[in-house]
């Protein structure tokens, strides 16, 4: 199951989702909005896609976390617009019928999809500027705009 949103992300709906007789671990990853970055105070974040190649990325990710591992279940949910502090951008979980596979997608699955997927995040600093970023830019955020914007172009300005 995958899942872009603007709504929070229910913790224990993703548990109940993945939780089923076969699977001996649950793994549950959380992704939150921090306070700090280096030593830069964050006031909130905006995330941004285009939520028809995301869909499509985190569906390749799930097929390939099951061709990898013996896994139950998986839930991959992303949230767009505007976030707080404390509130939860992602979350992965996954079910197996033992903990090193869950593990082990489990962090695949996290570490993986911040780097393909087309998810940007602008952060909105306390010394009032912003920035976007994409994990994947290797800490350019140039290029991380570069690309957010040739995917905004290719959809037609969306989003």
């Amino acid at each position: 199951m995958i899942s872009l949103t603007r709504a929070a992300i229910d913790s224990q709906a993703l548990l109940d989702r993945v939780t089923v007789p076969a699977a001996g671990a649950v793994v549950l990853f959380l992704g939150t909005v921090r306070e700090l970055t280096g030593d830069r105070r964050t006031l909130a974040l905006d995330y941004e896609g285009y939520p028809e190649m995301a869909e499509k990325k985190l569906l390749e990710l799930e097929a390939e976390a099951r061709r990898r591992w013996p896994l139950c279940e998986v839930a991959l949910v992303h949230r767009l617009g505007r976030l707080e502090l404390t509130e939860a951008s992602v979350a992965v979980a996954v079910s197996s019928p033992h903990r090193g596979a869950a593990f082990e997608a489990g962090r695949w699955l996290i570490d993986t999809l911040k780097e393909v997927v087309p998810i940007w995040k602008q952060e909105h600093w306390a010394d009032g500027t912003t920035e976007w970023v994409h994990p994947g830019m290797n800490g350019d955020p140039n290029a991380g705009h570069a690309e957010r914007e040739s995917f905004r172009a290719s959809a037609g300005g969306a989003p």
